[in-house]
């Protein structure tokens, strides 16, 4: 750790920098946190990697010479400096200045399937903004073969729980729809410059082949999760009829009896299934 910090600490001072905390930086400073993130995600040299918000690089390294490609997506322009800088002897490094939530990510994958085998998301992602890029990268159905990401902890908890345990959220059931998940490590505060206040998680998110669950219109089924969560408190008849998918709370109170379904049931109850029945119904 002492190596890299001192890397950064001179990276910071030669470019007189400090972490924006508009965007949420905080720069990884240990070299085995590094290893097991890339180690994680599983690249070989046939892969593409496209690292969200490398910063400094400390990350882009490791990757550019296990990768056949990285692609880096980078907000801040006072890093794209540092990037082309620092990795200009690569040839296998792509420097994109934008922001991730504003590409066409489908159009940056397809100019590179011809000469890679699979395309591999990696990232430090800033705790204040994980769901908005989390949800891009799922919903906009990108030919790709896996997430690897570190958040804070509490909300990668919340990610790569199974439906209906103790962690569960809206965002849960969006995520097991599309993914296998799995967790690869915690990192404390320590690890960063300067020190977030919370503990952080490595987590990976496997693409699955087909939804993990046959619903005839998703787009209803989370609309529906969504609604209930929000009045998680609720039960979920009271949260579906003031949200207005059932017409009256007899009406949902049926519903759920042919679902099997106790009139009293709260939504982190339920798992995807009985969300996509609900969904089927209610459409019909």
């Amino acid at each position: 750790m002492d190596k890299l910090l001192e890397e950064t600490k001179y990276l910071m001072k030669k470019y007189k920098i400090k972490a924006n905390k508009s965007l949420g930086q905080n720069f990884l400073i240990d070299e085995k946190v590094i290893e097991d993130i890339v180690d994680g995600a599983n690249i070989d040299n046939e892969d593409l990697v496209i690292e969200i918000g490398p910063g400094l690089g400390s990350m882009t390294k490791l990757l550019l010479e296990k990768a056949k490609k990285v692609i880096c997506i980078e907000l801040d322009k006072k890093m794209i400096k540092i990037l082309n800088d620092r990795f200009i002897a690569y040839h296998n490094l792509e420097i994109i200045n934008d922001d991730v939530l504003k590409l066409d990510l489908n159009k940056i994958i397809s100019k590179e399937k011809d000469n890679i085998k699979n395309v591999k998301i990696v990232a430090n992602l800033p705790y204040y903004i994980t769901t908005p890029i989390i949800m891009k990268l799922l919903e906009e159905k990108l030919d790709i073969e896996s997430i690897t990401v570190m958040i804070q902890k509490e909300v990668a908890d919340r990610l790569i729980e199974v439906p209906g345990g103790k962690n569960t959220g809206a965002i849960t059931y969006t995520v097991y729809y599309y993914c296998e998940s799995c967790k690869i490590r915690e990192v404390e505060n320590t690890s960063f410059v300067p020190m977030p206040e919370v503990t952080s998680e490595v987590i990976r998110l496997n693409l699955r082949s087909k939804p993990a669950v046959d619903v005839k219109m998703p787009e209803v089924m989370f609309r529906m999760i969504k609604a209930a969560f929000m009045q998680r408190r609720k039960t979920l008849v009271n949260a579906l009829t003031n949200c207005g998918a059932f017409v009256d709370k007899q009406e949902g109170i049926e519903i759920l009896k042919t679902l099997g379904l106790k009139e009293n049931v709260r939504a982190e109850n339920l798992s995807i299934e009985d969300f996509g029945k609900l969904a089927d119904i209610i459409i019909k």
